[in-house]
């Protein structure tokens, strides 16, 4: 039987893991968190997971939402990983399809620019075999004319050719939720908005956390046999209060995107640039009849939970994207939407700021808490295989990781070669229900084999949504949200689970309110919780729109 996932159960799910004490516990519900209590649960070890914010609130909601190859990795002869991350790739789409699609990148090669045409070709070659590239998503060598062809918009002078290559693009916060809901089916009990306040230790061995369901305020005393510090820019903070924080610590950086309607920046295809003034890659990628651009990469020290964009990341990126594409002269106002996301890389004493890495690292301290940081979203799968091993060797438990056949929540649609079959098919299920196709398109993209739950929805209570004011298709993602995916906030949903607050910004204006009136007839709010997550949605729709200067100036004014 399937577990619930449900935010009215969250108190539930606290008291049980206080009750009986856990082989494992993970604190952190990014990718990298999500994918230790899966492949732990997996293996037959008692799990528990908590978050302090919402499940990828942090960095695996807010990264360039591609599940990469590595190219870049390649300029500094990382073969071992474009080869383990290349295969990583193909495991993921196959085990996600409807969050995961390949997407034609197209590298131009531009005069005096970071690619050469024989190092764009050769590059790419080897990019092929390491990452095991299928034969029809092998890499393409283009001249002027054809690269023209495909992306008419390109800056002509000084463009000798392109490389055009497959990357995959994915829904981050949505791939890390199907994860956790498999995890959650196979046995995990975790809850988001849920802080661990302090470890608990006995003999100087660290078993367990108290911690705080911000929610409610309630405490509970967690007990673990090993507790797994999987807290992305927060590892440091739990190294700290463990005493353990010395030798390699993070180093942290922001990377921005922005969104742009594709009536502004028309894109056929993924492009891959170089900017004028600092050769750093940046990517223009299409989705959703948007196009998104990003990302910057700047030093961070602010308040972790909150990058914003500032007036110069924007303006970075538009001026970049103008000189690409010179004929559309972008504005600020073209903008629609943005994000912010950290990039915890790890930092050495001693070291220079140059010699920063970018692989994921494993720090065990002498109260036995294992920290792991670093590491890119396409490695999440290999990085808690990694930390598994070492809990499960620990515990005595035998069984080797299997979640590359493990296929993840809503992702029973065939393969993807089954995919467009099965989204054909559903799509028509949909419409049979009463929904416009544009509706059921939707859904089925967002939900993968997890829609006919959704539809479920639809035809037993789907009368419901009269009286809330709202389309069927809301109502119904709505409840699915709260009920299987433990959406607590008007926040979580426009943003972590449909991704409208980045991509769809004027659906998200448009019903605000009747999803507020929902959530808290559900939930049961009281009249502060309801202002406190009203504000908080405005908030991030602000930051969303403008840049934090702007946002700042008109709180202040």
């Amino acid at each position: 039987m399937v577990k619930p996932f449900s935010a009215i159960q969250r108190n539930t799910y606290l008291e049980e893991m206080e009750n009986n004490e856990l082989d494992l516990l993970v604190i952190g519900g990014g990718i990298t968190g999500a994918g230790i209590a899966l492949d732990a649960s997996v293996r037959g070890l008692s799990t528990g997971l908590i978050e302090m914010q919402d499940f990828a609130a942090g960095t695996s909601s807010r990264s360039t939402k591609l599940v990469h190859g590595g190219l870049r990795y390649l300029k500094q002869f990382e073969i071992k990983l474009v080869a383990e991350v290349g295969k990583e790739r193909a495991i993921v789409y196959e085990n996600a399809p409807h969050v995961t699609s390949p997407e034609w990148m197209l590298l131009p090669i531009m005069k005096g620019g970071t690619f050469g045409k024989l190092s764009t070709s050769v590059g790419l070659k080897a990019y092929d075999k390491l990452a095991g590239v299928k034969r029809n998503e092998r890499r393409n060598m283009l001249n002027k004319k054809a690269t023209l062809e495909k992306a008419p918009l390109l800056r002509k002078e000084g463009l000798k050719g392109s490389g055009v290559y497959v990357e995959y693009k994915t829904d981050d916060a949505r791939l890390t939720l199907e994860i956790m809901k498999e995890a959650v089916h196979r046995g995990t009990k975790a809850t988001n908005y849920t802080k661990a306040e302090t470890l608990l230790y006995k003999d100087g061995r660290v078993i367990g956390a108290k911690v705080k369901d911000l929610v409610t305020g309630k405490t509970f005393d967690i007990k673990a046999k090993r507790v797994v510090n999987a807290a992305g820019p927060w590892v440091d903070d739990l190294r700290e209060i463990d005493g353990s924080k010395k030798g390699k610590f993070l180093y942290l950086t922001k990377g921005v995107h922005v969104v742009i309607d594709q009536s502004r920046l028309p894109l056929k295809h993924a492009v891959y640039f170089d900017t004028e003034d600092d050769g750093r890659m940046v990517f223009a990628i299409p989705r959703d009849g948007k196009t998104y651009v990003g990302t910057t990469d700047t030093y961070y020290d602010g308040r972790i939970a909150s990058p914003r964009m500032t007036q110069e990341d924007l303006d970075y990126i538009l001026k970049a994207t103008n000189y690409v594409f010179p004929s559309l002269k972008l504005e600020e106002k073209d903008v629609e939407s943005s994000w912010a996301g950290l990039r915890p890389l790890i930092h050495e004493e001693g070291k220079s700021a140059s010699e920063i890495s970018r692989k994921d690292e494993t720090f065990i301290s002498d109260s036995g808490l294992i920290s792991i940081a670093g590491g890119k979203l396409t490695g999440y799968r290999k990085m808690a295989e990694r930390i598994v091993d070492m809990v499960a060797k620990d515990l005595g438990v035998k069984g080797k990781c299997t979640t590359d056949k493990i296929v993840l929540s809503g992702g029973a649609v065939g393969g993807s070669n089954g995919l467009a079959a099965f989204q054909k098919e559903q799509v028509k299920a949909g419409m049979n229900l009463g929904l416009e196709k544009k509706e059921a398109e939707k859904l089925v993209k967002l939900y993968g084999s997890n829609v006919k739950r959704v539809y479920e929805i639809i035809e037993t209570t789907g009368e419901e949504a009269k009286h809330f004011h709202m389309p069927k298709s809301l109502y119904a993602s709505l409840v699915y949200g709260l009920e299987e995916e433990m959406t607590v906030s008007p926040l979580d949903f426009f943003n972590r689970r449909t991704g409208s607050l980045f991509f769809d910004i004027h659906w998200v204006k448009e019903w605000k309110e009747q999803v507020v009136n929902y959530l808290s007839y559900r939930l049961h709010w009281t009249r502060e919780q309801r202002e406190q997550y009203i504000e908080e949605l405005e908030r991030e729709m602000a930051y969303a729109m403008n840049p934090e200067e702007k946002v700042q100036e008109k709180t202040h004014a």
